[in-house]
């Protein structure tokens, strides 16, 4: 590949995948990814995640605290935002909402997004948004915060159409991962049909969701090559050409990401 791929969300500081970084790299330059940003989950593991970012010029991070952490040190805006200054730094998040697992009340799960909203204001960078069972209230608060003046995107995309027309008109992009690729997914494939070019991004979601040919295997980085190659067959381009674009719109949405030979 003459263009090389971005894996634009994944956890290298999950010990499914920590304990072999430098194999991981090797893996990842063998098969034309050069670079990827590794998200934050919890307080706690966030200088795991920074130090990453800092031994390997090709790994980015983003600040953020998961939804679903219940048991985890509460952020507010302006600890995280001070995190965000970090140069490596070139996200907040992964932030949202996460319905599917969870019961009761759960006001606490969209006070902790209006607080990552807030600091990703405060800070000047994009957010990385996770959602599920819980696409209108996510919709709802970022319109009520006012996210539309940082963007960012809807990682691990498995929403509809009418979902990601309003994530779109938001200013946010949208973030394709191994799910794509899956035999029972054909209305996902059809969102991602339809989702504008500049707007598309791929990931891995890493250790998780493993595309096919490797499904239900530890997912990592280099399997991108995997997504992307699926989203150039649905949208008619080449894997060259697909990579291309998707590793621009990263460098565009994250501006904070500096290439190495920049």
């Amino acid at each position: 590949m003459s263009c090389l791929l971005v894996d634009s969300h994944c956890h290298l500081d999950f010990p499914e995948l920590s304990a072999d970084i430098p194999q991981l790299l090797v893996r990842m330059e063998e098969n034309g990814v050069g670079w990827a940003l590794c998200a934050g989950v919890t307080m706690e593991r966030l200088p795991v995640v920074l130090n990453l970012a800092h031994e390997h010029k090709n790994i980015f991070a983003a600040v953020g605290v998961h939804p679903d952490v219940q048991e985890t040190d509460e952020p507010n805006e302006g600890l995280l935002a001070s995190l965000a200054a970090d140069p490596k730094v070139v996200a907040i998040g992964e932030t949202g909402l996460d319905y599917y697992r969870l019961e009761g009340d759960l006001e606490w799960q969209r006070h902790r997004f209006r607080v990552h909203i807030a600091a990703a204001r405060m800070a000047g960078k994009p957010l990385i948004i996770h959602t599920r069972a819980a696409a209108a209230d996510t919709l709802r608060i970022l319109r009520e915060e006012n996210a539309g003046e940082v963007g960012g995107v809807f990682h691990c995309f498995t929403e509809d159409m009418d979902t990601a027309r309003e994530a779109l008109d938001m200013g946010f992009f949208i973030s394709f991962s191994g799910i794509v690729t899956f035999k029972n997914a054909t209305a996902l494939r059809d969102v991602a049909r339809e989702v504008p070019m500049d707007r598309l991004l791929v990931e891995t979601d890493s250790p998780y969701l493993a595309p096919v040919p490797y499904r239900g295997k530890t997912n990592q980085p280099a399997y991108v090559r995997h997504v992307a190659e699926e989203l150039a067959k649905l949208k008619g381009l080449t894997l060259e050409a697909l990579a291309e674009v998707t590793t621009t719109n990263f460098f565009r949405l994250f501006p904070a990401a500096i290439q190495p030979n920049d």
